[in-house]
């Protein structure tokens, strides 16, 4: 068996506790496994080839390797470790994806599933990966189990405090995500002085941000908030270290997440950088209002 452990850990509850974790990119899936396994949970890994980073194999103790699309392999992972639920940490390249798709027999019947019922992006998909392991048994819960105390709350997190030019530039980027929620197009968006130089798309936050430097003359807004009717269990915006590193790269001044929605990877890290550059980083509400701190 090549998921983490023999023995079903002890969970929070008292009782017996074996999770599945799907990897995606990033450092969120080792985040989720190095708590879940504090807590004495046995964690079973599928990770993704050309995706999940290879310091997975060192911290847990045993993964399964699939190419994005081998649907059958990942259930039949979990069906043999015991598993009745898991989470979906880190995403997939959306561009890099398309190349290396290697769907087996239980993955072309979901994408043909998904293309019958008309339904469009990356949701689509997600929740018909979710509904596929529902019909093996296997519950996808959200992706913040184990991870609450890495949910932005309101208010400042690190830097300076916001001026009412910051304030106008998160309301106006709140809207705009608002605006385009629905059409599952991307989760940020750059605004300066009531100008907005770029919406994120397939190509991620911290290009995004590239972009909008090449159009603003310095001391950009960065706002992200989950998209309409976000599904917590998968694709819950999230910020770390690399984000406040562009943001610097780029002169961009502050940056607003949605609070209660939104995840931050590595938060002694984000509030060093963050403080260091003279960056503002701050949960709002959806409407982009953010308390006096």
């Amino acid at each position: 068996m090549a998921c983490a452990g023999e023995r079903a850990g002890i969970g929070v509850t008292g009782i017996l506790e074996r999770i599945g974790l799907i990897a995606g990119n990033g450092n969120f899936p080792l985040l989720f496994l190095r708590e879940a396994r504090a807590r004495g949970v046995e964690v079973c890994v599928v990770a993704h080839r050309g995706e999940t980073l290879p310091e997975i194999d060192e911290a847990s103790d045993g993964v399964t390797w699939i190419r994005v699309g081998q649907v059958g392999r990942m259930v039949r992972a979990f069906k043999k470790a015991g598993v009745d639920r898991a989470v979906m940490c880190g995403g997939v390249d959306k561009v890099n994806s398309l190349g290396d798709l290697r769907p087996d027999w239980r993955g072309m019947r979901l994408l043909a599933r998904v293309g019958r019922s008309g339904a469009k992006g990356d949701d689509a998909v997600l929740r018909g990966l979710a509904d596929e392991l529902s019909r093996a048994g296997i519950e996808v819960v959200p992706s913040t189990t184990f991870l609450e105390r890495l949910v932005v709350g309101l208010g400042r997190l690190a830097g300076p405090p916001i001026d009412a030019r910051v304030r106008a530039d998160i309301a106006l980027g709140c809207r705009v995500l608002r605006a385009i929620g629905d059409l599952d197009v991307g989760q940020g968006v750059v605004v300066e002085d009531g100008h907005v130089l770029a919406i994120e798309a397939v190509e991620g936050t911290d290009a995004a941000i590239r972009r909008a430097a090449d159009l603003g003359q310095g001391g950009a807004v960065v706002v992200k908030a989950a998209k309409t009717g976000q599904d917590m269990r998968f694709d819950v915006p999230a910020i770390g270290p690399r984000t406040i590193e562009t943001m610097a790269a780029c002169g961009a001044r502050a940056l607003a997440v949605e609070a209660g929605a939104t995840i931050v990877l590595d938060d002694g890290s984000v509030r060093a950088l963050a403080d260091e550059h003279g960056i503002s980083v701050v949960g709002c509400d959806a409407d982009g209002s953010v308390p006096d701190a």
